[in-house]
């Protein structure tokens, strides 16, 4: 269960069709990040049968300049975290290892495999400080585990912090926490859809567009429309001061 056997083991499915992952997916600006050449599928199957490694294995797959082998450390961590055999202390030091590995895990998709279970589910009966800590941060990568750790408690259907999260956020500059924050305020809508109701009815006229988008998705036309021409409304009146 070390670093350098999974790698050896991940390298036996290489491809040279998978060489564009790095451009395709990777939204980091780090200037390292190189592709390997792995399909997800088989990073997450080898990340599976890698589930018992030690974290300071993890930590040197963290290190690793190759997108899909970060992409193995965050799934071995996110396969650990969820598992009924992992001990709290474990899960502990699997939350901790997350933050202050966060500087390597620098992408939206890093985040999104990673953050329900790893900081979400550790902090369901705990404080939950760290992620407004999060959401303030000047890493966006940071700002979108704020958010996306926040599924756990949907799940629940205790929406309360997605929305104040989403308040933090509401107005980020970056895109990918606009999807972020669209995408999350919409699913918590599923579970109460008039606390999202009242989230656009504070902020559809302000918000990103493509924030708003992402948030009405699942409303019946007619919902839909009333916010998008809100939105519509608030750039007209601009548009003509």
């Amino acid at each position: 269960m070390t670093a350098k056997n999974y790698i050896n083991r991940l390298s036996e499915f290489k491809s040279e069709k998978e060489l564009d992952k790095v451009d395709k997916y990777f939204k980091g600006n780090d200037g390292k990040t190189k592709p390997f050449g792995v399909k997800f599928g088989d990073i997450f199957k080898t990340a599976k049968e890698f589930i018992e490694m030690p974290l300071s294995e993890i930590n040197k797959l963290l290190d690793n300049e190759y997108y899909e082998i970060r992409m193995g450390a965050v799934s071995i961590m996110d396969y650990q975290a969820k598992s009924k055999k992992t001990s709290e202390t474990r899960k502990k030091e699997l939350f901790e290892l997350y933050l202050t590995r966060h500087d390597r895990l620098n992408n939206w998709d890093f985040v999104d495999r990673g953050a329900y279970n790893i900081i979400g589910e550790y902090l369901i009966d705990r404080p939950k400080n760290i992620l407004y800590e999060l959401a303030k941060s000047e890493n966006p990568w940071e700002r979108r585990t704020a958010i996306v750790s926040t599924y756990a408690y949907i799940k629940k259907s205790q929406v309360d912090e997605t929305f104040k999260i989403a308040e933090i956020l509401v107005n980020d500059e970056h895109e990918l926490i606009n999807k972020a924050v669209g995408s999350w305020i919409r699913e918590a809508g599923k579970k109460n859809e008039d606390k999202l109701k009242m989230f656009l009815d504070k902020h559809a006229e302000t918000m990103p567009r493509v924030t708003l988008r992402y948030a009405v998705e699942k409303f019946d036309k007619p919902i839909k429309e009333h916010y998008l021409n809100l939105k519509n409304k608030k750039a007209s009146r601009c548009s003509t001061v």
